[in-house]
């Protein structure tokens, strides 16, 4: 496949829009993953603190 021009390019022959959409589901995902990580690490992290907590107070 050849492109004569950078909008040929992005509309990849009629199929851009699932191609670019494809590339950006994916690095939503993976912009999104970190983040929930640290999310969920935190979560775990005050959790943890308050069981521990609770287990010096009884």
């Amino acid at each position: 496949m050849s492109w004569n021009s950078p909008a040929d390019f992005f509309a990849m022959g009629g199929y851009g829009l699932y191609v670019w959409g494809s590339y950006a589901v994916t690095l939503l995902i993976l912009a999104m993953e970190p983040w929930l990580a640290a999310r969920r690490r935190e979560r775990a992290l005050r959790d943890a603190l308050r069981a521990t907590d609770m287990d010096t107070q009884s």
